[in-house]
């Protein structure tokens, strides 16, 4: 495997990392509204089901925490790639910012035509 393909191997593992959080916060959400839903549904007191769904509400904080967690991985990872000299690498969908702390608008796929490939 060349250095392409290990780059590309961990970059494809982060960004499944960061959809499959992602898709947990989704899924999590869906399921407090479901509470909500079916609380309604069955006519049952607003303090019904209280702490379970506080505890669904807590693993919805500990989702956007691990979020924020992968999106500073991310931003580590890219300046590791820069220190070892490799240059710029970008995998997934275009337009990402170089500082996570303070994206930049999107740029146009015109706007991307400069970009080179790096081995």
């Amino acid at each position: 495997m060349d250095r392409t393909e290990v780059v590309a191997s961990v970059a494809s593992d982060l960004h499944a990392t960061e959809h499959a959080i992602d898709a947990a916060i989704t899924q999590a959400t869906t399921l407090i509204q479901s509470f909500i839903g079916a609380r309604t549904a069955l006519s049952l007191s607003p303090v019904a089901a209280t702490a379970s769904q506080a505890k669904a509400m807590e693993t919805i904080a500990a989702l956007a925490a691990a979020r924020e967690s992968i999106v500073a991985c991310h931003a580590e990872l890219q300046k590791d790639h820069r220190r070892m000299g490799y240059g710029t690498y970008n995998v997934g969908p275009g337009g990402k910012p170089d500082d996570w702390l303070d994206p930049k608008p999107r740029e146009t796929k015109a706007e991307l035509t400069h970009l080179r490939s790096v081995a």
